[in-house]
């Protein structure tokens, strides 16, 4: 049986406002051009298929294209919402799209969806844990009436480890976890989100009885503990962060239990990612840029020791799609640890923590937050 692993579509994303659809496009049939290739059986999505909850209407039809195109393929499709994802919305259609082969996690309460694929090894089972945090499975236990005492998951650990405990998985047989959660020990990339202080870790150990676990959340493939617990990445860049990267999905060769063949297959984008640096008049000369794509999404990064008047409008006649400019010499250099300096000494302890929260959780902290960081900051004295 062969599987192919991809996550964080972000369907609809922009990056420093410009917008993606064409290049998720583009990427979209690559892929499709390489589930055929590998003669692939299906295909795992481990979540953030859109880039907002609430998506587009041209991130939709995309979406709704792309699973179409892997139906009549006799592609099967194992996708789970991510915590971009509204899960109810994700859901919808869930019933009617098993019939093409297209199996979407239903919004959790309490159990995880199971399918099960067959080969001449036997049985493959495929668990679909869609995006959880502690607050929706404690929940989905206490609206369930025939529960057993269950002590309620206070910690995205628990709440993951709960999860699977409730899926009384059978270790005979080979099974995989298609799932969406910051796992710790993961390398992080500027275009995801952080929870403040890591409370959205956790830990590998938990996915102990699954053969294979595509994960979904964080950007950069990588593995986790062992080979087999793999987050495979965003199949484009999404930030400068990114740049060095190669992109890729992961493909999986499931043989009989134990024996597991992981490969990536390469991603070209329609326009590359990546960063420029030198004085202006470095980056505009012709010998610099001629055998280069123009057409690639840059940052350019000028040296120059006084800012050039117009600098972007004039760059972008080179580069239509500069991204962002900045500027690296003495002058910026100073200010930024002058700035940061002022700022640091003129505020308070409760003051820098509450910016740095809201910084990371696009909200304030609430009177009871600020209350119990007080309270931690005075005993700390």
């Amino acid at each position: 049986m062969k599987l192919i692993h991809i996550s964080d579509l972000h369907i609809g994303k922009r990056v420093n406002e410009f917008p993606m659809l064409e290049d998720q496009k583009y990427i979209l049939r690559q892929i499709l051009a390489i589930a055929d290739a590998q003669q692939a059986d299906g295909i795992m999505i481990a979540g953030d298929i859109y880039d907002k909850p609430v998506p587009s209407a041209e991130a939709v039809q995309v979406f709704d294209w792309f699973l179409t195109e892997l139906a009549d393929r006799k592609k099967q499709v194992y996708a789970v919402s991510g915590n971009h994802d509204s899960a109810e919305r994700i859901a919808f259609g869930a019933q009617l799209m098993c019939g093409r082969g297209v199996f979407v996690s239903p919004v959790y309460r309490g159990d995880t969806a199971k399918f099960t694929m067959t080969d001449s090894y036997g049985e493959l089972c495929l668990y679909l844990l869609p995006f959880v945090k502690p607050a929706v499975v404690r929940h989905a236990l206490q609206e369930m009436s025939d529960r057993e005492e269950t002590p309620m998951p206070e910690s995205y650990h628990e709440a993951v480890k709960l999860a699977v405990a409730r899926m009384n998985v059978d270790t005979t047989k080979r099974n995989i976890l298609i799932a969406h959660q910051f796992v710790t020990g993961a390398g992080r990339c500027d275009s995801e989100e952080v929870s403040v202080g890591g409370l959205d870790n956790v830990d590998a150990d938990v996915f102990d009885d699954f053969d294979y676990v595509a994960l979904g959340h964080i950007h950069s493939p990588q593995s986790l503990k062992r080979e087999t617990v793999r987050y495979c990445g965003t199949p484009l860049k999404y930030s400068f962060s990114e740049a060095a990267q190669e992109k890729s999905v992961t493909v999986v060769e499931f043989r009989e239990k134990g024996n597991i063949a992981l490969s990536t297959v390469p991603l070209v984008p329609l326009h590359d990612l990546r960063k420029i640096r030198g004085t202006y008049l470095e980056v505009t000369a012709k010998s610099f840029y001629q055998d280069t794509d123009t057409q690639d999404y840059v940052q350019i990064t000028l040296t120059d020791e006084e800012d050039i008047p117009d600098g972007l409008q004039k760059l972008r006649v080179i580069y239509p799609n500069l991204m962002r400019l900045e500027y690296d010499n003495s002058r910026t250099r100073h200010s930024r640890v002058v700035e940061r300096a002022e700022e640091i000494e003129q505020k308070t302890e409760l003051e820098l923590f509450a910016e740095f929260y809201e910084m990371q959780n696009n909200q304030p902290m609430s009177e009871e937050q600020s209350a119990f960081v007080t309270r931690l900051i005075e005993e700390s004295r």
